[in-house]
């Protein structure tokens, strides 16, 4: 059920609606049988509209629509009516969703705040009527306008989970443990790989009420970014979160080795992964004694800041939030960890 429950890829067939006929009437009064032009535009057809909820987490709810068909608009008459306008759909999904054309695959619309509105297929103008075109030369015209049609097409929306901080490590390497830990989320948690197979969120407290989202995303293995493992369908993930807390555990064979692995398989994947903030994590640092954390440490590489932490024994997660906080508001303010280290070279 975890698996079938998160869906972050929906195809569907869309269709706007098209605008209704202006309409092509001559008034008719009781004392004038030619009282002029009075036939009314037609209606627009309806909008298809994205609007963002954060409410919602996955795209599971729009499954079962395959084909998304708003309503025409209705066709001008007399006296100068105009047709009433296509009813609208609208379709809530949630943050962090973009839109895609299939044919084409340009990005046509990306959802990122609550309550956002985007009409994706605009729905067919509705024709001019007659009395529109009525001159002081052409005081009858006998013609009117069609409705435009509406856009028609086979879509994609694509969910790339929000969030401030990706945890980023191999299967098994403790992330769903950290997460449990460290916020309210109960995510899955045994001893075997790939036990997390869709992301998780959860809301992290700090200090006076503040409080930030990390995301334990299933877990990378070498060749990822070609598809092995979980592959693309969860590396897309990654591209929305600020910051990227690397997780390599303790008893790991080369921790150097691990981290250089998994930030391949980000830049293999996309190049400009790299240009995120970077945080790493020793986990299961309970078995660990000063000596081995200094032999640990001296292997990692120096321009990113490391904390060694234990999920069980809550040993440094207080010294992991600050750090991770204090990257967050580095983010904010547009500072890199690489442009610090630059400004204290030139100051040196």
């Amino acid at each position: 059920m975890e698996r079938g429950n998160f869906v972050d890829y929906i195809r569907v067939f869309c269709k706007s609606g098209k605008g209704g006929a202006g309409s092509m009437h001559f008034m008719r009064t009781k004392f004038n049988a030619q009282a002029g032009p009075d036939g009314g535009d037609g209606g627009r057809g309806g909008h298809i509209i994205l609007r963002g909820n954060s409410q919602l987490w996955t795209l599971l709810h729009l499954r079962w629509h395959k084909n998304l068909v708003a309503e025409n608009g209705e066709n001008g008459s007399g006296d100068n009516c105009t047709g009433r306008y296509g009813e609208d759909i609208i379709i809530e999904v949630p943050l962090g969703t973009i839109a895609r054309d299939e044919e084409t695959g340009e990005l046509e619309a990306e959802i990122l705040e609550d309550g956002q509105e985007i009409i994706w297929l605009p729905g067919g103008q509705g024709g001019r009527g007659n009395a529109y075109f009525k001159s002081p030369t052409n005081q009858t015209p006998e013609y009117s306008q069609p409705g435009m049609p509406g856009v028609e097409g086979w879509k994609q929306l694509e969910l790339k989970v929000l969030a401030d901080v990706g945890l980023v490590g191999f299967p098994n390497a403790g992330k769903s443990t950290l997460l449990s830990s460290i916020s309210a989320a109960k995510p899955k948690i045994a001893n075997y790989a790939f036990t997390t197979l869709t992301p998780n969120l959860g809301v992290v407290p700090y200090r006076d009420g503040k409080s930030f989202i990390m995301a334990d995303l299933p877990g990378i293995i070498e060749g990822a970014h070609e598809g092995r493992g979980l592959g693309h369908r969860f590396l897309r993930h990654i591209e929305r979160n600020a910051v990227l807390l690397f997780l390599i555990p303790a008893d790991s064979a080369d921790h150097r080795k691990e981290f250089d692995v998994l930030l391949n398989e980000l830049e293999q994947y996309n190049p400009e992964l790299l240009d995120k903030q970077f945080l790493l994590a020793i986990s299961k640092s309970d078995m660990l004694d000063d000596e081995l954390k200094e032999a640990i440490s001296a292997e990692l590489p120096e321009n990113v800041p490391h904390v060694f932490i234990s999920s069980v024994t809550n040993m440094g997660l207080t010294e992991l939030k600050d750090v991770l906080w204090t990257a967050l508001s580095d983010v904010k303010d547009g500072v890199a960890w690489d442009e610090e280290d630059e400004e204290e070279e030139e100051e040196i």
